[in-house]
């Protein structure tokens, strides 16, 4: 039997992020960017966007499921955010759009049978720096190994952020699992947790699920720094 097709995800989006330190989420500094006030984080952009395959496949996402993100536009916030999805034999297409533009593109997969994830010991545990180092060439060498402190989850924690990314999907509380925000999110933290950046955006990224995080969990990060560019005026 074919699946019905998914309808569209509609959010009120929220900028999560007014008062961290990367002021492209404060509305001033980001509108002197050219931008219309403060960015709304791509990694909550991403929780949008998972909705939908979590919605297709439940739990089996969570444990196996692929994506991409590309963030192309900014989502503001308090403004609808909708995420629609094309569905093919190899997954999802989808698509973010608010205020008429198209924020957001990406594609998400379910393998037919878990992938075997890395071996953990090719990944070396790096501790979180204790000074922080401003953002160059030099500590954000390519080959460079970063690390974050253990984020242990508590029902407190994984309740704010569902609330944050005001997700509906009932699976997380009735199973006890960590929303893929989460994860995401403190893979941000092994770059602005060991040094000092400007204001800067998350633009993409490739998701590879090798199990359900559940309430309880400690997420570590071990980050590898596999390139140091620029690219149109823009340090990558």
């Amino acid at each position: 039997m074919t699946a019905p097709p998914l309808a569209p995800y509609r959010v009120s989006a929220c900028n999560t992020a007014h008062d961290s330190e990367n002021k492209i989420h404060d509305d001033a500094v980001a509108r002197r960017f050219g931008f219309g006030g403060g960015l709304v984080p791509g990694v909550d952009v991403y929780a949008y966007m998972t909705h939908l395959p979590v919605e297709r496949w439940g739990r089996a996402w969570l444990e196996r499921g692929t994506a991409e993100c590309r963030f192309v536009k900014p989502v503001y916030d308090g403004e609808i955010a909708s995420v629609t999805a094309t569905e093919d034999d190899a997954g999802l297409d989808l698509k973010v759009e608010s205020r008429g533009v198209l924020c957001a593109t990406g594609r998400a997969g379910l393998p037919v049978a878990a992938p075997a994830p890395p071996a953990l010991d090719t990944f070396p545990d790096t501790a979180e720096r204790r000074s922080r180092p401003p953002a160059d060439e030099a500590s954000l060498a390519p080959g460079t190994w970063l690390g974050i402190e253990p984020l242990r989850v508590t029902p407190e924690m994984a309740a704010q952020y569902l609330a944050d990314v005001r997700e509906s999907a009932a699976l997380y509380q009735t199973l006890g699992l960590v929303h893929p925000v989460i994860i995401l999110r403190t893979c941000n933290w092994a770059l602005n947790r060991n040094v000092v950046l400007g204001p800067w955006m998350h633009v993409g990224s490739r998701i590879e699920n090798f199990a359900a995080a559940r309430i309880g969990d400690a997420l570590a990060v071990r980050a590898r720094i596999t390139a140091n560019y620029e690219h149109k005026g823009h340090r990558f």
